[in-house]
């Protein structure tokens, strides 16, 4: 990244945090290890007594905002490439047309191409099929069969249906319906004319756009690469095989959140389990290449939550660092160090329940990685609740919900470790501080596979 786009990257993210405010720093002290796994939220003191740092959750709305408005601060890396390998990616710029579309007047339908009144004269020099050049002119009382895409001779009056047509004896040609002057015939520019703008820049790259693309002229689209995750699993009570026992758990999250990504059109380039284990958690943090690291478990203050320490000693910077939502207040996003990088990279630490880390991803993750993947902010939108839902007192709640008769209908197993719930919802139901009564409208948060598109970028997309 050169210094322009760090600058222009770093007044995008000042900006944004000046909106939030920042998140209570939390200093090692004089002579401490940062990564020896202190708490968050403590600080050690020279005696080794832990003096509480004051800190204040963001709220959810904003902590959701910031992560989008970091994301579009990012300087966009568009690279062109072939129609084929676009699929899923974002137009970098808008799509333009190369050419008028039809580039000549076609003929729209099998049939005859007839000039003037009939009946007409068959001309007996055969037939005019798609993918010829020029016809000569058609000469007034004649008519020449035509293929459907094939070029109009000038002169021609219109195109009659090889079924709505009868020819007689001495090569007559006669209509067997009313000949409206144009019928059938595509004109050129119909679609569109050379330098009209087709799609704004933003816009998803699906099958569809693919053909628009090769139609109007293209070989290649200028997108915006996917961004590039890696998945850090932690925590060493955690089984990757076999039933639950003496005190280890099944990894919940290590077969969810790589799925989870690549359904919202990301390149999850690894998912690795790394234990409780700070120097390896470093290592990874420091070494990894994704543009964004997302870790699972470890933000919280225990004795071996060493997510807070390992991102003080990579001189990481906190930009969310709590969020008051349930579940999932614990979660945080850093920015890392990016000195010689091609541009700055981000961490999202997600709590280690389940659930609290379906929070995590759509209410820091999924901002993010939209804008890094140049796709234009989300629409937020409302729909009433059915039933009753109890509120947190002062902070918001995330609930997996069904539609059911356009009103969203709260599920129950919605504890923070539980994903009975979210594995039959629809999505997340937004619940502000103090609950909802039956009838409000709440904001809807969808889940990949249950929103309006479903494409790219690996199956899924972004909408």
């Amino acid at each position: 990244m050169n210094g322009q786009e760090q600058e222009a990257e770093s007044d995008g993210v000042e900006e944004a945090l000046a909106l939030v405010g920042r998140p209570t720093r939390q200093e090692p002290a004089p002579g401490s290890d940062p990564a020896s796994g202190s708490a968050p939220g403590t600080d050690p003191g020279p005696t080794g007594q832990a003096a509480t740092v004051r800190h204040r959750a963001t709220p959810w709305p904003d902590a959701r905002a910031l992560a989008a408005r970091i994301g579009r601060a990012a300087p966009p890396r568009a690279a062109r490439i072939p129609l084929d390998q676009a699929r899923g990616r974002v137009l970098a710029e808008p799509l333009t047309a190369l050419c008028d579309l039809p580039s000549f007047d076609t003929s729209a339908m099998d049939g005859w191409a007839v000039a003037g009144p009939g009946p007409w004269t068959v001309q007996d020099s055969g037939s005019i099929l798609a993918g010829h050049g020029e016809a000569p002119p058609l000469p007034d009382g004649a008519a020449v069969r035509i293929a459907t895409g094939a070029r109009i001779p000038p002169d021609t009056t219109a195109v009659i249906r090889s079924e709505h047509a009868r020819a007689a004896d001495r090569g007559q040609l006669y209509a067997e319906r009313a000949v409206v002057t144009g019928q059938d015939i595509r004109p050129r520019g119909q679609e569109c004319r050379s330098g009209e703008q087709l799609l704004p820049a933003g816009s998803l790259v699906t099958p569809a756009v693919l053909g628009l693309a090769a139609a109007a002229g293209y070989d290649g689209l200028l997108t915006v690469p996917r961004p590039r995750v890696e998945v850090l699993v932690l925590g060493d009570e955690l089984l990757t095989a076999g039933l639950p026992h003496d005190g280890l758990i099944r990894d919940a999250l290590g077969p969810m959140i790589g799925p989870w990504l690549s359904a919202l059109g990301l390149d999850v380039i690894a998912t690795r389990r790394l234990g409780d284990d700070a120097e390896t958690l470093h290592e990874a943090v420091t070494t990894s290449d994704a543009d964004l690291i997302l870790t699972t478990g470890g933000t919280a203050a225990g004795p071996v939550d060493h997510v807070h320490p390992v991102l003080r000693k990579a001189g990481a910077e906190l930009l969310v660092d709590g969020v008051a939502v349930r579940p999932g207040h614990p979660m945080l996003l850093a920015r890392l160090a990016h000195e010689g990088a091609r541009h700055a990279r981000h961490l999202v630490g997600l709590p280690g329940n389940p659930l609290a880390a379906v929070s995590g991803l759509l209410t820091l993750a999924e901002p993010l990685l939209r804008g890094l993947a140049g796709h234009p902010a989300s629409v937020p939108y409302r729909a009433p609740v059915r039933d009753e839902v109890h509120g947190h007192p002062y902070d918001t709640r995330l609930v997996p919900f069904v539609h059911r008769a356009e009103q969203l209908v709260p599920l129950h197993y919605n504890g923070p470790a539980m994903l009975r719930g979210i594995a039959a919802a629809d999505g997340l139901a937004v619940v502000p501080p103090g609950g909802a009564r039956s009838g409000d409208e709440l904001e809807v948060l969808d889940l990949p596979w249950t929103s309006g598109i479903s494409s790219v970028v690996g199956g899924g997309r972004f909408t």
